[in-house]
């Protein structure tokens, strides 16, 4: 099984674009994932940070949500395959990228911090507050028929 569940923040703003398909034209969203760790350095001094990034792929409805809602900075978690395609660079040498197709995307952060201030999400308003049941002095609490969910 070839499945990779990463946790990270989008490097640049998702790209959406269209393919044309035998059955008509497909979204595709690329993005790319910054996912942070911390190491030990020699002798166990200091902690070094490092960042491993992974281009990522979305198709169709999931590639048109990811575009509207997620902006540079957005802590998000993707999970799909994760493959390894090897380029040669402009000065020659021999290069990896790693590549997920995603298959699964979660938000992990809210509107309210702040990381993707660029994106026109909006959460939905609460709902109104509903009078609940009142405790009684004696440790119970009265509930009336119309509060049971059955």
């Amino acid at each position: 099984m070839n499945k990779l569940t990463i946790i990270g923040n989008l490097t640049r703003d998702p790209e959406l674009r269209s393919v044309n398909t035998v059955n008509g034209p497909v979204s595709v969203c690329d993005f790319t994932v910054a996912v942070n760790s911390r190491r030990r350095g020699q002798n166990n001094s200091q902690q070094q940070d490092e960042a491993t990034f992974f281009r990522c792929t979305a198709w169709r409805g999931l590639a048109d949500v990811i575009s509207r809602y997620a902006a540079k900075g957005t802590k998000v978690c993707v999970m799909g395959p994760v493959s390894v395609r090897t380029y040669t660079a402009n000065d020659g040498t021999t290069r990896a990228s790693l590549e997920v197709t995603v298959e699964d995307f979660e938000f992990a952060s809210s509107r309210n911090d702040g990381a993707s201030a660029g994106s026109n999400y909006q959460q939905p308003a609460a709902p109104a507050a509903q009078p609940g049941p009142t405790a009684q002095s004696d440790g119970f609490t009265q509930v009336m028929d119309d509060d049971l969910p059955f």
